[in-house]
């Protein structure tokens, strides 16, 4: 989680596998395609060419492992038929079009000849990327969220993609980034921070955030981080491609800095970028300029860092401007905060007169000094206040659309709702905000109830007992954060 010299978790081969002829250790190791004419592949079933596949990108990896400078020069020949198949099986059944208008079922009507030209204009470079279409989701601050939905064929060529950019990125990313990453979880950085907190020497936190980062990625400086490691052009090419397509808004087309969010390969060219702008960086800083200890978790572009001491933390800010600045980007003034945060943080703000210690959000959750019952400090976890309206509102919604149907139909959906809340909230010390939330969820329900008809007599009594029988009962589902921390890391370093 925070400890600069670690690397990554383990790499997990990805389970979708490409349809490919086998290749020999040394032919992958040094990216050469290939011997032409293998009758025994030609013949060989799916599930025998996807366990070759499956080995020839895991040996990749092991190159990628190696040699860390390794710059790999043919990488384009792993997406194959069968990679490009289980793309199009992962990507969402329902999700929205893009600007080619062709739906996930409709492009699967002739899946196997689709799939087949599809491969062969990505191979001999005749692939066009699409504009994304341009659509907007609120956020929980009230103001809309851009989205960039990409056609079909370019999600599934994203994806097939960045299942073979992960088997040498992964060897890369340090253990602090968390965002968008084979194996790991908004959870696993809430936990690698909460662990940090209480057993590292952490006294002030800053919370910061990048002003529009998905939209302010510097394209050339990101191809040439990707160049730092991938020398194939074609491959190179591709990324090029979708970077320069831009997007689609009420029929007018416009080019557009950084990479569009809902774009599937997005998440990993945003890690790449903070991976050379920021996380190597921090890395040699703490190392060459702190004087105490310091800490850092990563999600996407949201980021986390704890420190032993102020001055360290002053300091580190005012270089962070710098940084960014060098790679055309920025902090977001309103959203970067540097409080006082720890177990002495109480104590100490007493002392000068300022009351209870400040909070941050992080990931969803209000983190804030607490005490167990013997009175030692503990990190408190609530879910954020603004989340819990934003998801409120959209329940409210969502049962006005229901409100006329029979109540066994909306108890099963608001139940699985609930339900699903409860699976990301229902973390130790949270329990009260889980009661407040089925309580809120509960008064929504029967205000919709009521609505039904002007004559509607439905009583407290009656909703409570629709409530416990279809909403689930509030109740801790996560362990403490330290305790999975160390069972997920198996003791490889006390705090990463």
């Amino acid at each position: 989680m925070t400890d600069a010299t670690e690397k990554s978790d383990a790499f997990v081969v990805p389970t979708k596998s490409p349809n490919e002829a086998r290749l020999g250790a040394e032919e992958v190791a040094e990216g050469r395609s290939a011997a032409a004419g293998n009758t025994e592949e030609q013949n060989a079933s799916r599930t025998q060419r996807r366990i070759h596949a499956q080995r020839a990108l895991h040996r990749v990896h092991e190159a990628a492992t190696r040699d860390r400078k390794q710059r790999f020069t043919a990488l384009l020949h792993h997406v194959t038929i069968d990679r490009l198949h289980d793309a199009y099986q992962a990507l969402k059944r329902k999700a929205a079009p893009g600007v080619d208008g062709v739906t996930w079922s409709e492009y699967g009507q002739s899946l196997g000849s689709n799939l087949v030209a599809l491969h062969a204009r990505v191979h001999r470079g005749a692939f066009r990327a699409k504009p994304s279409r341009r659509v907007y989701i609120p956020k929980p601050d009230g103001r809309e969220r851009p989205l960039g939905i990409a056609a079909l064929e370019d999600k599934i060529v994203q994806r097939a993609v960045v299942g073979v950019l992960n088997a040498i990125y992964e060897v890369d990313f340090l253990g602090f980034s968390y965002g968008f990453r084979p194996g790991r979880s908004q959870h696993d950085a809430l936990d690698s921070l909460a662990t940090a907190i209480g057993r590292r020497k952490v006294n002030w936190v800053l919370d910061a955030d990048i002003r529009g980062f998905f939209d302010t990625i510097d394209h050339e400086w990101l191809v040439k981080f990707v160049e730092h490691r991938i020398a194939d052009k074609r491959i190179v090419r591709l990324i090029q491609k979708w970077l320069a397509a831009g997007v689609l808004e009420d029929g007018k087309w416009s080019s557009t800095d950084g990479t569009p969010q809902g774009a599937t390969i997005s998440p990993l060219l945003a890690n790449v970028y903070l991976h050379y702008v920021l996380d190597l960086w921090v890395q040699q800083w703490r190392k060459r300029v702190a004087r105490g200890e310091v800490i850092i978790v990563r999600y996407a572009d949201d980021f986390v860092m704890g420190f032993q001491h102020e001055a360290d933390a002053v300091r580190f800010q005012a270089d962070l401007h710098k940084r960014l600045e060098r790679f055309k980007l920025e902090l977001h003034a309103d959203k970067t905060r540097l409080i006082r945060f720890g177990s002495h943080a109480q104590a100490n703000r007493r002392e000068r007169g300022q009351g209870k210690p400040e909070t941050f959000e992080f990931l969803g959750f209000t983190h804030i000094c607490g005490k167990t019952k013997s009175g030692k400090f503990m990190l408190h976890r609530r879910t954020s206040k603004k989340r819990m309206r934003a998801r409120l509102k959209q329940i409210g919604i969502g049962l006005r659309r229901r409100r006329h149907l029979p109540l066994p139909e909306q108890g099963a959906w608001l139940g699985a709702v609930v339900r699903g809340y409860f699976a990301y909230h229902a973390v130790p010390t949270n329990i009260h905000r889980l009661d407040s939330f089925r309580s809120q969820v509960t008064r929504t329900w029967l205000q919709a109830l009521r609505r039904r008809s002007q004559r509607s007599r439905l009583s407290w009594a009656r909703m409570d007992a629709l409530s416990k029988r279809w909403l689930p009962s509030a109740r801790i589902a996560h362990p403490y954060p330290w305790d999975r921390f160390d069972d997920r890391t198996r003791s490889r370093s006390r705090v990463r």
